[in-house]
């Protein structure tokens, strides 16, 4: 259950954060039974950036000038209330190297690019998974007292797991589904990390250069999850009000050529080699 709710007058600002986390990361020790913090951070009264969301539009494929939010655009209004959350202290998986795995959004209703938003974001638990442990954050966008615009997302810190006494060595693959019918075919610029960051202010080392990228395991640099949504979905369309999953299944490297798949509200990215990136479902509420 959340605890207490703590007001802020104005976004958290990142670098602090960004920083405090990077410190505390290597003091970090994982676990699903570790405490995790309860306070709902809860910022009134935001009003959108536009010139920041127009940039937003660009790196995502969205057309610029409407006077409407993209579907994706208010994780990046409460990414900073999250980053102070999971930066904290008392936020027990290492920020450094959190890779983001799903997120589940539902939209009631449109939302105008000028409107003023109350923002409440919290840590909803912590989960074991096969590759460590899994954070689930949840964020509340209210209108006028309504929730018009809700998610869920699960971070996953890796680490070694201890394997049930009894189990089988080794864990059995996830059924992958067959491709979806090809729509388009997208070449990545190697800057996109850079250029999604500069707009969304999520500066994770993994998505901007191939030197930061390798401290973590990767070959290069990998595009950020939300932006690989983001870009479906532009692509894709949605309407005014409805629900939407997506799942990060693989990275996708930067530069790189990636398909875009749809089909019946199922959208996907997959590689030449046919490796599924992302996967989700968009719907009408």
């Amino acid at each position: 259950m959340a605890g207490a709710a703590l007001v802020l007058t104005q976004p958290p600002s990142l670098p602090p954060l960004l920083a405090r986390g990077a410190l505390l990361s290597p003091f970090k020790r994982p676990s699903p039974e570790a405490e995790f913090p309860r306070t709902r951070l809860v910022l009134p009264g935001l009003r959108v950036d536009l010139a920041r969301l127009a940039a937003y539009e660009r790196v995502c494929g969205f057309p610029t000038g409407d006077d409407a939010l993209p579907p994706t655009y208010p994780h990046v209004l409460g990414f900073p209330l999250a980053m102070r959350l999971m930066s904290g202290r008392d936020f027990p998986l290492p920020l450094l190297g959190l890779v983001h795995t799903s997120i589940t959004v539902t939209r009631h209703r449109g939302m105008p690019a000028t409107g003023a938003y109350d923002l409440t974001v919290r840590v909803a638990g912590l989960a074991p998974h096969r590759r460590g442990t899994e954070a689930t954050v949840v964020t509340e966008v209210r209108e006028g007292g309504d929730v018009v615009w809700e998610s869920s997302s699960t971070y996953l810190a890796r680490h070694r797991t201890r394997r049930p006494a009894g189990a089988p060595a080794g864990t059995p693959g996830e059924e992958v589904p067959k491709p979806l019918p090809a729509v388009a075919e997208w070449r990545i610029a190697e800057d996109v990390g850079r250029r999604y960051a500069a707009a969304s202010g999520d500066r994770n080392p993994i998505h901007l250069h191939p030197l930061t990228a390798r401290l973590f395991g990767f070959p290069r640099a990998i595009a950020h999850g939300m932006w690989t949504v983001a870009r479906c979905l532009a692509a894709h369309g949605t309407p005014d009000s409805c629900r939407l999953r997506a799942d990060f299944r693989a990275p996708v490297l930067l530069p790189g050529t990636v398909t875009y798949g749809a089909e019946d509200g199922r959208f996907e990215l997959r590689g030449r080699d046919e490796r599924l990136h992302v996967s989700g479902e968009v719907r009408r509420a």
